[in-house]
């Protein structure tokens, strides 16, 4: 990827600018992600195409990574506030699929080309897929006489379940329906949560 930072001239510094600058510059970025790899979007490219100076860029953003994380960022707390409660281990996928694909593009581009990125992204995904299990089963938890030790030991079972299928899905380039493949195999292991936790209460 060319360095943005290369870009900016020392004469250049930052000035505030309206807020709808930075919804242009996003907007930007993802019309020319459609178009080219992401390692042929330079900061001139994208101010180029929304009308802005590179001020403008500079001012929200140190560099492309800085904005592909703003906007993944986002997408996180998007589906954090879209899914205030989880009713199945299904929707779990739901909500980390449904994060995955309000920027599909990012997520191909960074795990094809191994992106600087990848490794933000990867935070972000496991962020959503930790809020997805952890507000599943914190209800399910309630009332069971369950050891913190067991509870935790779950929670990361099945929270390495949820990462391990949706990376998996991106880094073969999302060409299935991850969440029709999760559904049936939830309906071959149906019971076995509600197995796995009558066994933790049954041996403490």
């Amino acid at each position: 990827m060319v360095d943005p930072l290369s870009e900016r001239g020392p004469e250049e510094r930052s000035v505030p600018m309206p807020t709808f600058t930075k919804s242009a510059i996003k907007a930007s970025f993802l019309k020319l992600l459609e178009e080219m790899p992401l390692s042929k979007i330079t900061v001139k490219g994208i101010v180029e195409d929304c009308g802005i100076n590179r001020n403008s860029f500079y001012y929200y953003y140190k560099d492309i990574p800085a904005l592909i994380e703003d906007l993944t960022r986002e997408a996180a707390d998007r589906m954090l506030t879209r899914f205030p409660s989880v009713d199945s281990f299904t929707e779990c996928l739901d909500v980390v699929v449904a994060f995955v694909l309000e920027h599909r593009r990012i997520a191909v581009h960074i795990y094809s080309s191994n992106s600087a990125n990848r490794e933000m992204y990867e935070r972000y995904l496991w962020r959503t897929c930790e809020y997805a299990v952890t507000t599943y089963f914190t209800p399910i938890f309630s009332g069971r006489r369950i050891g913190e030790r067991d509870r935790q030991i779950i929670l990361r079972h099945y929270k390495c379940l949820c990462y391990g299928y949706l990376a998996d899905w991106i880094e073969r380039g999302m060409r299935t329906d991850v969440r029709e493949d999760f559904r049936r195999i939830a309906a071959l292991k149906r019971g076995q949560i509600e197995e796995l936790l009558d066994r933790c209460e049954a041996e403490p």
